[in-house]
C-alpha cells in the first residue's frame, strides 16, 4: 500500500488569503483525520488533492503518480465526497448510481449492476434505492455520496465535512461506515468536528490559517498533555482577566457556569482542579496559540 507524500503545498487566491502555507504530510493508509476551524484550509487542500484546483507550489504524490499532474489518472484512483454534495432531486438512487457508475468506465451492465448493488447494501440504502434522492435526509443523501466515492475501488478517498448537521443517531452510522472502508486504503477526513478525528483516525493533523500546526496519533498528543489540563468555573465577567493571567486553551458554557481550562505543569492558580486530557484540549492549544508550552516536555521538578 502506498502513501500519500505533499511536500511544500502552497496557494494564495487572487483576493491575497493566503489559503495554503507550505504544507507538507505524510499520509498513510487507513482513517486520516484533517481538523481544523472553518477557513483553516483544509477545502482547499482537498479540492488540490481532488485535482479541482492548482496549486502555486508544492508536489504531491503517490508512489509514481504525480497527484497535482497526472490528473486523469488521480480521478481514476480517487473517490471524493465534496462539502456540498449536490444530486438529482427526482432521481432515485438506484438511477443515479448506475449513471455515476457508466461514467465511472463500468460499462458492462451485469457488472454494473451487481456494483450498485453492493454499494447500496453497503451504505444501508438498499431499501430506498428507488427513492427520489430529493426525498433522502441529510444522513442518507451523505451515506449516497459515500456510496459514488467508492465507484471504481478507489485507492485514495477524501471526504470533506461528512457529519456537518447530521443528527447523533446518522453520525453514528455514518462513524460505523467510514470505519469500515478505511482499512486498506488512504481516507481523508476533513472536518471541524474533533470527536470525529478522535473516533475514526489512527493519525492526523490540525491546520489553521493555511499552516500544518501538529501532526501525529491522537491518543499519542493527548497523552502529552496528561495531568496538565486545569479547570476551574468562573465568572462571565472574570473571563478577560483570567485569559491576561493564564494560558487559556479553551472555555465552555456548562449548567449555566464558564468553565475555562488553562494548562500548566502545575496548579495555575487557586480553585483549579486537574481534569482529564482530550483531543479536544490539544485541538484548542494548537488553535490558540499555546502550541509550544502545552505540547513541551514538562519541566523536571
Amino acid at each position: 500500500m502506498t502513501d500519500l507524500e505533499i511536500s511544500g503545498l502552497s496557494k494564495t487566491y487572487p483576493n491575497g488569503v493566503k489559503a495554503l502555507d507550505s504544507v507538507s504530510l505524510t499520509i498513510r493508509p487507513g482513517m486520516f483525520g484533517l481538523l481544523g476551524p472553518n477557513g483553516a484550509g483544509k477545502s482547499t487542500l482537498m479540492r488540490t488533492l481532488a485535482t479541482l484546483q492548482d496549486a502555486d507550489a508544492g508536489s504531491a504524490r503517490m508512489g509514481d503518480v504525480d497527484v497535482l499532474r497526472d490528473k486523469d489518472t488521480v480521478r481514476r484512483m480517487l473517490g471524493y465526497l465534496p462539502q456540498d454534495f449536490g444530486v438529482y432531486p427526482k432521481v432515485s438512487a438506484e438511477q443515479l448510481l448506475d449513471h455515476l457508475a457508466r461514467l465511472k468506465g463500468l460499462s458492462d451492465a451485469a457488472v454494473r449492476r451487481e456494483v450498485v448493488a453492493t454499494l447500496l447494501k453497503q451504505t444501508n440504502l438498499q431499501d430506498v434505492r428507488k427513492k427520489a434522492l430529493g426525498a433522502f435526509s441529510g444522513g442518507m443523501r451523505q451515506r449516497f455520496g459515500i456510496a459514488q466515492a467508492l465507484l471504481g475501488d478507489p485507492k485514495l478517498i477524501i471526504v470533506d465535512e461528512p457529519t456537518a448537521g447530521l443528527d447523533p443517531e446518522e453520525r453514528v452510522r455514518f462513524h460505523n461506515l467510514l470505519a469500515d472502508i478505511g482499512e486498506n486504503v488512504i481516507v481523508i477526513l476533513s472536518t471541524h468536528i474533533v470527536s470525529d478525528v478522535s473516533d475514526l483516525c489512527a493519525q492526523m493533523a490540525i491546520i489553521n490559517k493555511g499552516r500544518v500546526l501538529l501532526t501525529g496519533a491522537p491518543q499519542a498528543l493527548t497523552s502529552k498533555l496528561e495531568g496538565r489540563v486545569w479547570q476551574k468555573a468562573i465568572a462571565r465577567s472574570d473571563l478577560d482577566a483570567l485569559k491576561a493571567q493564564l494560558p487559556v486553551i479553551s472555555t465552555r458554557l456548562a449548567s449555566g457556569r464558564t468553565l475555562v481550562n488553562v494548562v500548566s505543569d502545575g496548579a495555575p492558580a487557586d480553585g483549579f482542579t486537574p481534569v482529564e486530557a482530550s483531543l479536544e484540549d490539544v485541538y484548542f492549544a494548537a488553535i490558540s496559540g499555546r502550541l509550544d508550552s502545552a505540547l513541551a516536555e514538562p519541566q523536571a521538578a
